[in-house]
This record gives C-alpha cells, structure tokens and sequence, in this order.
C-alpha cells in the first residue's frame, strides 16, 4: 500500500514507524489500523519479526491486512 502526503499528494517514502515527503521535506508518524475495527493496533516486535495486536477483541493481524495512515501534526 503506498501512502502519499497530505500536503502534497506525492508518494512518501517509508521510515520503518515515519515517512518522508521528498517534494515538501516533511516527516510524518505512519499509524497501523485493525482492518476491522480501525482503531489503533499494538505493534509488537520481537527477534527482527513485527506483529501487530488488536486490544479490541480481533487479536493478531497478519502484516498484509494492516492499514497504514498517515498521522497530521
């Protein structure tokens, strides 16, 4: 899934938990959402792997389900 920017609409470039605007020069927190609920997941990381939780009753989420948004100042 690519994200673009807010600001600009071009595609930024992801920094593991942040993002980059080449175009504005702007960093912005990237935030993972349960596919089901579209509240934030815990993200969990252990021995180079990354998981990620749901607290809200739907558990594990595999990676390819997760939905990235861009968090705005």
């Amino acid at each position: 899934m690519e994200l673009n920017c807010p600001v600009c609409d071009h595609p930024l470039e992801r920094q593991g938990e942040n993002a980059h605007c080449a175009q504005c020069e702007q960093d912005y927190a990237v935030q993972a959402l349960c596919p089901e609920c579209n509240k934030p997941l815990e993200v969990l990381k252990a021995c180079g792997a990354v998981d990620y939780f749901c607290q809200n009753g739907h558990g594990l989420i595999s990676k390819k389900r997760v939905e990235f948004v861009v968090v705005t100042p």
